[in-house]
């Protein structure tokens, strides 16, 4: 009994030693700020160039507007880059302005996050290598306002209760939810279910109960936010079952440049040929061969040659890593195997206005995760007037390519077989009616998921946080 106490003594008053380090920490560094309030972001990749890095700028950019004396910092792990070319990006890719300077502390440990490091338990590995990579952050910074923009819970608590300071988040995916326990209890493999567990009870046994002490931890890390922002219906159905603070809890739909896409002109499409355009980041849960293979599956329901070349699948996206750059690399492979590289064209890191390009000549835009937790992908294509073919399910199914004034705004499709057969049905529509079903899913995103209504949503979430 004396022992536990003892112990207890003593972690309460190393935690009170670091807290009052922080506090110390926090006041020598406001100092050179003029005692501005300080809204640290912790976005490792924050040099990605994809959908989560665009709710990064444009909260620090609605930041600036509303908190005038409010100084943001952002934690990143890109030491490769300069400052200048981190903010040079975001403008390019995004064209996202923002009115103050920003300051970068940079991470040196982002391999702790990794998930190379960890072939087995890579959950728990990447969110013990978080608190590791959020202690460096701790180090360097101590915010008054903490906001994970990126989804790694694990540091929330570390932030609260040692940094002191109130502490936000904004939850893009769910870093495990309830159907990856469905997923292993009903023994299918997927991308987070290899083949050899799917197939042992032992395996998939022990990896069951895995997978639920580790939503157990995430549950309990996840209640020390305060204030918490999900991205669509979906990923708030899952937090609420995991951290359940329903009170803290609100959808704030992520920016999309949907004013911008809209200057794209929509007219009919009277052209034979056809271009199918994929926006996604090089990523497994992207499931780029499923694009690949549906679009072999629709090429091969062509009566002949000549009516082949009529079609082209351009994938755009960008890659982070040298991972990626292999995945890449995997899908050529792909693509010659299946003998349709000719028709198949891969476009990497590409500019703003390289993307404007492809969307606005496109006839569909496609998309094949299975639960995406939003997909800004999504409204971009359909605000720039293409087509959208998208997965039957999270964001899209729930959120976005939904009924618009009780008519259809896209096709939504599971499989190869299906996402064949609505490629196909698309190209056989009048151009009339696709005309009429682009305007339609253009007007629906426009009045739901601008950058404007972002602005409004994210400021109301967080400004308990600065009062």
């Amino acid at each position: 009994m004396w022992c536990l106490i003892v112990v207890a003594g003593t972690i309460l008053a190393l935690l009170l030693i670091l807290r009052s380090w922080a506090s110390w920490k926090r006041n020598q560094w406001k100092k050179n700020i003029d005692g501005q309030i300080v809204v640290g972001f912790f976005h490792p990749y924050c040099n990605a160039g994809g959908g989560g890095e665009r709710v990064l700028w444009c909260a620090i950019r609605a930041i600036q507007d509303a908190y005038p004396k409010a100084h943001c910092v952002v934690y990143s792990g890109d030491c490769d880059a300069k400052p200048q070319d981190i903010i040079h990006k975001a403008k390019q890719r995004f064209n996202i302005h923002l009115k103050r300077e920003v300051q970068f502390q940079f991470l040196h440990r982002r391999r702790f996050v990794e998930a190379s490091p960890y072939p087995v338990f890579t959950l728990l590995g990447q969110s013990l290598g978080s608190i590791l990579l959020g202690w460096e952050a701790l180090c360097l910074c101590v915010p008054d306002i903490y906001i994970d923009s990126m989804g790694y819970a694990f540091t929330l608590p570390l932030f609260r209760y040692i940094g002191g300071c109130r502490i936000g988040c904004y939850v893009h995916y769910p870093t495990i939810s309830v159907d990856m326990l469905s997923v292993v209890s009903e023994r299918r493999p997927g991308l987070n279910n290899a083949s050899f567990i799917s197939n042992s009870k032992l395996l998939s046994t022990i990896k069951l109960l895995y997978y639920y002490a580790f939503a157990l931890l995430y549950g309990l890390v996840g209640r020390s936010a305060q204030v918490i922002m999900v991205n669509s219906s979906w990923t708030k159905n899952h937090i609420l079952a995991l951290w359940r603070k329903s009170a803290s809890t609100s959808v704030v739909y992520p920016p999309c440049d949907t004013q911008t896409f809209q200057q794209l002109p929509i007219e009919q499409d009277t052209s034979s040929h056809h271009t199918i355009v994929s926006i996604a980041q090089f990523r497994p849960e992207k499931d780029h061969p499923l694009q690949i293979k549906s679009f072999n599956r629709f090429l091969r329901s062509l009566p002949n040659q000549d009516q082949m070349n009529h079609y082209r699948l351009i994938l755009v996206g960008s890659c982070r890593n040298e991972q990626d750059f292999v995945r890449v690399n995997k899908l050529k492979a792909l693509c010659q195997e299946l003998n349709i590289d000719n028709y198949v064209e891969f476009q990497l890191n590409v500019s703003f206005e390289t993307l404007q390009e492809y969307l606005s000549k496109a006839t569909i835009g496609l998309h094949t995760m299975w639960n995406e937790h939003f997909g800004i992908g999504v409204v971009e294509c359909m605000a720039a007037g293409a087509v959208t073919l998208a997965h039957h399910s999270g964001g899209p199914k729930m959120d976005i390519v939904t009924d618009w004034q009780g008519k259809p705004t896209g096709l939504l499709a599971e499989n190869e077989e299906q996402y064949a057969t609505a490629m196909k049905e698309i190209f056989e529509m009048s151009s009339q009616q696709r005309l009429e079903l682009r305007q339609r899913a253009r007007a629906s995103v426009a009045a739901r998921f601008s950058e404007d209504v972002f602005n409004i949503s994210f400021i109301q979430a967080v400004k308990s946080l600065f009062e």
